[in-house]
């Protein structure tokens, strides 16, 4: 089997729009499983909102990956071990705090199996709770009690409005990386992190090459991992730029895209 390892991504990916993965799929990836290929769940979710996915896949009986805050941290799950784990300055965190406030965008990171934020209220923000099954906590200040390492922060408001203070936000703060996964919400991780670098660590330290490597994927923070992959794959509901860059473009995830890529593939 030419493809040793597949990182799939998971909302508008592995999982259709009502947030499930089919039964179609799961059949097809644990065959694959079984005949020795890793799946490694590549998301920007937090890691307390891949387990139940991991659990779904049988990852810890195959011994699967768990690449979470796009790249931020991965994890074997069958060893619990973590393979990389880079996470935010802490003398960044104040001024994201500031600047949050300053244009008026909600700002939100995890703690443990919770959300924590001064905006509880906010709907992008409960949201993201509810789609990775984490409790909402709710902070006085988050410059004051964020003195923990933190893989990744968001931040979040209506899509046109945050498309226009990006750029703003971004330029004053260019320690950080920041992109947009949703179009509400704002990725905020280490600079130099993103799914392909982290995939990139794990490879080599697992001696793969990256011509053993398949990815799938649908977002702009997709876009870095399916351009170093061996094979990189798009879903027919990917973002244009993430369609241009793949080798090929799969069916849609609400018609088991992923499915349809291994049959065809593997």
């Amino acid at each position: 089997m030419k493809y040793k390892l597949l990182a799939l991504d998971i909302d508008g990916t592995l999982t259709n729009s009502e947030k499930k993965i089919t039964p179609k799929t799961k059949e097809v990836l644990e065959q694959i499983q079984r005949a020795g290929v890793k799946v490694i769940l590549a998301s920007g979710r937090p890691l307390a909102g891949l387990i139940g996915i991991a659990e779904e896949l049988k990852l810890k009986e195959y011994g699967g990956y768990l690449l979470c805050f796009n790249g931020g941290r991965i994890v074997d799950y069958r060893t619990q071990e973590a393979i990389c784990d880079f996470t935010l300055p802490q003398e960044q965190l104040g001024k994201l705090a500031d600047l949050a406030k300053e244009y008026n965008v909600a700002l939100m990171s995890y703690e443990g199996d919770d959300v924590i934020t001064e905006s509880p209220e906010d709907p992008y923000i409960q949201y993201e709770a509810r789609i990775n099954g984490l409790g909402l906590r709710k902070i006085e200040n988050f410059r004051e009690y964020v003195t923990f390492p933190v893989n990744k922060c968001l931040m979040m408001a209506d899509g046109d409005y945050l498309g226009e203070v990006e750029p703003k936000i971004a330029g004053r703060m260019p320690e950080l990386m920041m992109y947009r996964s949703e179009p509400f919400f704002l990725e905020v991780v280490p600079r130099g992190v993103d799914k392909a670098s982290s995939l990139d660590l794990m490879l080599k330290r697992l001696g793969y090459s990256r011509e053993e490597l398949a990815c799938c994927g649908d977002g702009f923070n997709d876009l870095s991992m399916i351009r170093f992959a061996g094979f990189g794959v798009a879903m027919a509901n990917a973002q244009a730029p993430v369609k241009e860059a793949a080798d090929f473009v799969t069916r849609s995830n609400d018609e088991d895209g992923i499915a349809y890529m291994i049959e065809k593939f593997f």
